[in-house]
Parts: C-alpha cells; sequence; structure tokens
C-alpha cells in the first residue's frame, strides 16, 4: 500500500473512531425538557456525552459494530434527577449503620423492622432511625410511644431522630450515654418523668444541637464500611433515578476529613451520582477562620472524577455560613430570633467570600431572617459587587414578594424542598391555615428568579426526590393535607425542569446538564412508567428503571437486570441496608 493510502486509511479509521457512538437507547419516549411537549424517540452517546437526539432512524446511523443499543420499549426516558440540596456526603458515611423509615406506610411495620434489626445488630453497636419519616405517612398516622420502643429493643442502645424537633432514646440507649435529670444542653431539654430519671425524649429548643450532639455518639462505621457505605447509598438513589446531587454540608461533616471518602470513591471511578459539595463551617464563632482557612487549602476544581466543588472552578460556602444566622426549621416551637450579632459575624466572611468568587448558599426558613440575611448581602454588594457571582438562598418557605424582588436585584436563587411534605401539619397547627404557598415556587417563576428543587434529606426529609416532585404539584403533605391553592400546583413539566436544569444552575451547570440535547452529560433514566400520564397519586412512588450516569448503566431495574452493574455485597454483615434497602418503594 502506498504512503498517500496509509495515511488516507488511518484519516479514515480515526473519523470513524471520532464519530463511534458508545451506547444508543431507541424506541423510547423521550422527554428532552428543551421545552414542554418536546419528545423524540432515540439519544446517542459518547464519551460521557449525548451526540444526538432525534427519531430511531436518525439516531441508528450513528451505530457501529461496537454500540450498545438498548429498546426502551417504548418507556418514557428524562434527564437524570438533580438534588439541589441533599447531604450525600455525609449520609454516604453512616447509610449501612442506619434503620431507614423512607416510605414505610405504617408504624407496625416500622417497629417489627425496628426489633429485627435489634436482633441482628451486634452487642456495642446503635440501632438508629435517623429522619426520613413522619407520624403523617403511618396509616396508624402517631408516633412510636417510649414504652413501645422499650418493649421492642430492651436490651441494645436505640436512638430515633424526628425531624430537628425530637429525639428517642430506649433505657439502654439513656444509660449507654449516660443522660441523668442533670444533663443538661445549652439548647435543648432531656425531658424527666416523675420519678426524676430521664424519659428517652430530647427537645430540640429552639435548635437542633441536642439532637446533633447525641447523634454524634452513636455508632460510626469503620473506613473501609464507609467506603461500602457511600457505594451502597449512591446506588439507592441511582435506583430513584438521581445522577446529581448538590451537597449543602452539614452539621458533623467537617472539611476536609469528612471529605476524604467521596473523594477517594471518585479518584477510583467509583462515584455513580456526580456530587457538587459546598462547605459547611462547623464551630460556633470560628466561621472567618474556616474558611479563611480553605482558601489556601483548596485548589479549582477540573471535574475530572464526577466529584467537583460546586460545578464551576471554585469552592463554594453555605449551607451554614455562621451559626447565628441559622434558623432551625423545628415548627413544632415558635420560630427562633438570630441573635444581635449575627450581621456582625455574616458581614466579614460574605466580603472573604465574595472578594475571593466563591459561590455561597444560606440556609433561611423565615421571612423574618431573610430581611436580616438580605440587609447584610446587600451592604456587601455596595462595596463588593457581585457581578453575576453565583449565590441563593435555601428553603425560603416564607419568603415575600418584597423580599423576592430584592434576591433578583442581587442576582441570586432560591433552592427550594419539600420540607412541608413532612412538616405542612405542624407548621399549620403552630401558624395557622396558610392561603400563600410555601415556599411561593409560582411567584419565584413568575419573576424569573433561578429555582431549584430538592429534598433537604436525610435528618428531616427523605432523600426520595420522587415525593418532592409529587410534592410540587400537588401541593400535599405525606398525610394527604392540600397545602396549596390549586393555582400555585406545578405542571408535571414544571415540577421535573426544577429538578434537573433549575437544580443545574445551583451549581453553575446549567449548560451542561437537565436536558437531552447534543453536548449535554449523557446521564438520564428510563422510567417503569409514564410520568407525564400516570395516576398523580404514584408518582411518589416512582423509581427508575434504567439509570445512566456518564454515558454508562448504574442502575437496572427488572427489566433491564440483564444490564445491571454487579452489586458490591453490603458490610458489615448485620448492616440494616442488607435486609431492607433504603427507600421503601414497595
Amino acid at each position: 500500500m502506498k504512503l498517500t493510502q496509509l495515511a488516507f486509511a488511518a484519516s479514515l479509521l480515526a473519523t470513524l473512531s471520532a464519530h463511534a457512538t458508545d451506547l444508543i437507547i431507541t424506541n423510547g419516549k423521550v422527554a428532552t425538557m428543551t421545552r414542554e411537549g418536546a419528545f423524540a424517540q432515540a439519544v446517542a452517546m459518547k464519551d460521557g456525552k449525548i451526540t444526538a437526539v432525534g427519531s430511531n432512524a436518525s439516531v441508528l446511523k450513528l451505530k457501529t459494530a461496537d454500540t450498545q443499543v438498548i429498546d426502551a420499549d417504548g418507556k418514557t426516558v428524562i434527564p437524570g434527577l438533580n438534588d439541589s440540596h441533599l447531604h450525600i456526603i455525609r449520609e454516604g458515611l453512616n447509610y449501612n449503620a442506619e434503620l431507614r423509615w423512607d416510605g414505610v406506610t405504617s408504624l407496625k411495620k416500622a417497629m417489627q423492622m425496628l426489633k429485627e434489626q435489634a436482633a441482628r445488630t451486634p452487642d456495642g453497636a446503635w440501632i438508629k432511625v435517623v429522619g426520613g419519616w413522619n407520624e403523617f405517612q403511618f396509616e396508624e398516622k402517631r408516633l412510636p410511644t417510649l414504652e413501645e420502643i422499650n418493649e421492642a429493643v430492651p436490651d441494645k442502645p436505640v436512638f430515633l431522630l424526628y425531624l430537628y424537633a425530637l429525639g428517642f432514646l430506649n433505657k439502654k440507649g439513656i444509660e449507654t450515654l449516660g443522660y441523668t435529670a442533670e444533663t443538661r444542653f445549652k439548647d435543648g431539654v432531656v425531658e424527666v418523668g416523675a420519678d426524676g430519671k430521664p424519659t428517652g425524649k430530647l427537645i430540640a429548643k429552639p435548635n437542633a444541637m441536642i439532637l446533633y450532639t447525641t447523634l454524634a455518639r452513636t455508632t460510626v462505621l469503620p473506613r473501609e464500611q464507609q467506603l461500602n457505605s457511600t457505594i451502597q447509598y449512591y446506588r439507592d438513589l441511582n435506583r430513584l433515578g438521581l445522577t446529581s446531587a448538590i451537597d449543602a454540608g452539614g452539621g458533623g461533616q467537617a472539611y476536609p476529613d469528612d471529605y476524604a471518602v467521596s473523594l477517594e470513591l471518585a479518584k477510583d471511578g467509583k462515584l455513580t451520582v456526580r456530587t457538587s459539595y459546598y462547605l459547611f463551617a462547623q464551630k460556633p464563632g470560628k466561621e472567618l477562620e474556616d474558611y479563611q482557612r480553605w482558601l489556601t487549602q483548596t485548589k479549582p476544581d477540573k471535574n475530572e472524577h464526577l466529584f467537583y466543588a460546586n460545578g464551576y472552578n471554585t469552592e463554594g460556602g453555605g449551607e451554614n455560613l455562621v451559626w447565628s444566622a441559622a434558623d432551625f426549621e423545628n415548627f413544632l416551637e415558635p420560630r427562633p430570633d438570630m441573635p444581635h450579632e449575627m450581621e456582625g459575624e455574616l458581614e466579614p466572611v460574605l466580603r472573604l467570600l465574595i472578594k475571593n468568587r466563591w459561590p455561597f448558599r444560606i440556609h433561611a426558613t423565615y421571612d423574618e431572617s431573610i430581611d436580616r440575611d438580605l440587609a447584610v448581602i446587600e451592604k456587601v454588594n455596595k462595596d463588593l459587587p457581585l457581578n453575576g457571582l453565583r449565590w441563593f438562598f435555601d428553603h425560603a418557605e416564607t419568603i415575600s414578594d418584597k423580599q423576592l424582588k430584592r434576591v433578583k436585584a442581587l442576582g441570586g436563587g432560591i433552592a427550594v424542598q419539600n420540607r412541608m411534605y413532612f412538616q405542612g401539619e405542624h407548621y399549620w397547627k403552630q401558624y395557622g391555615a396558610q392561603t400563600r404557598q410555601m415556599p411561593p415556587i409560582k411567584k419565584m417563576l413568575e419573576m424569573k428568579i433561578p429555582v431549584g428543587l430538592g429534598t433537604d434529606g436525610t435528618r428531616v426529609s427523605s432523600y426520595g426526590p420522587w415525593p418532592s416532585i409529587y410534592w410540587a404539584v400537588t401541593g400535599k403533605t405525606a398525610g394527604g393535607l392540600k397545602l396549596w391553592q390549586p393555582q400555585d400546583v406545578l405542571s408535571r413539566y414544571q415540577a421535573l425542569k426544577l429538578m434537573t436544569q433549575g437544580s443545574a444552575w445551583m451549581s453553575g451547570e446549567e449548560k451542561l446538564k437537565g436536558t437531552l440535547a447534543k453536548g449535554q452529560y449523557a446521564d438520564l433514566v428510563i422510567l417503569p412508567h409514564d410520568y407525564f400520564s400516570m395516576d398523580v397519586e404514584q408518582i411518589k412512588h416512582l423509581e427508575s428503571a434504567l439509570t445512566i450516569v456518564n454515558g454508562k448503566v448504574v442502575y437496572a431495574g427488572e427489566q433491564f437486570q440483564q444490564l445491571a452493574p454487579k452489586a458490591l455485597e453490603v458490610k458489615p454483615d448485620w448492616s440494616p441496608v442488607k435486609y431492607y434497602g433504603g427507600y421503601q418503594n414497595k
């Protein structure tokens, strides 16, 4: 063969290789989410990106001998879900040690699970249920009693976390912790009975520090099992259709130590959820020192391993910028007032972050808190203009229209979650029935403020994304209480958009994920039922039939079982995950 022929052959081979396709999904109802009502039949992927979307015939032209083709069998295909506020890193470290009641429909079943788990848990280890449930999801519509908890587990320590409001310890748990009538917490009460001894009930007043502190004294998995735990948790998120999440930090999640497990898995190519993260200051009064130190420790991110700091080449601060600015959402208690020193502590942190172009997020439940936060942001903005720096409020249930205008003027966004799905009944009991949408999502969208939808899992709300979407399209709580007016509920397209494109804005990735279009990340989900037409009450029970992240299958349900990656054995052997899984969607 002549030299010119060899060159031509090499060029042709390179061209064919460049246009080769790794994976094609055909025969689907592909919701591209580029606009409402935009559907296609097929999607092609290569090197973790979408290369084509269109008809079966047009996309199959890209098929080569090495292309994997998956027949969606007419099922709905959506962009992978993206939770804008999930405590994914912290939960990964603890998941295998927790009994999850997320989705359990009866208290009787929940208590049976508790009893069974106690029987297999070794001496010295805690049996704990850490958030993601409430009494309204149960048929019985009530909480377990301390008597029931002690009867179910008399001989091993138990801790149940109920929202950020109450904790329940059995007698063995009280004994293990050494709590007595003299035990005191600055913020919280150890309830004492008529006999002068702790009953086992812990009451958060006005914040959750008593619950944080108690939880920190329960079982911590060793490093090897934390690696396994994180893999198992990410797999369960994949099962529920999640392909991306933005970690908001959290109490007991210190940087860099508690991020090391996720980073190790990312470098080894074992993460199956794109994880963007913000940094959460752990020590009240020392927040500025934390951020000053982190500025010297961290480097701009290159997004090489699906684990990165907020997605656009820098770290991010939040959701707890300073502890004095936190207004915990314990609706069993009256709204707490932030201390007078809040502004003086928040301002220097904001100045540092904005000067160094670090995006930030601020936890704020009530309009009273938001008003004070905004005043500080506006003051700093006069000297150090935000100029498009990404920032947003988390939660904002009672934010006012006037405050929304101020957020808009400052270029901010709002990350909303379905906390009212779990706590709506408590809020109405505390403040009376409401006619204004909480949070006012429709008003935010009308004003074209960026909005991302999430869960705030796992210690208060569940990490299941579909109950959040269900809440957005019905306005109902887990107990069926209809919180919103008919005009406030979102369409199914709007709700899905907020947990795909909307959440992508929060990590600066709106041009990379959230739609099924050429150039987007190849993150998508095949659903077992048509989300757009199915019975609305069944939306909260949805999960994935097939989940693809970065162009690779990471989870497969029964119909696509032959494509399922090999599951990793759960460790330790007594882990509740091994026997019950995570989210109880059965």
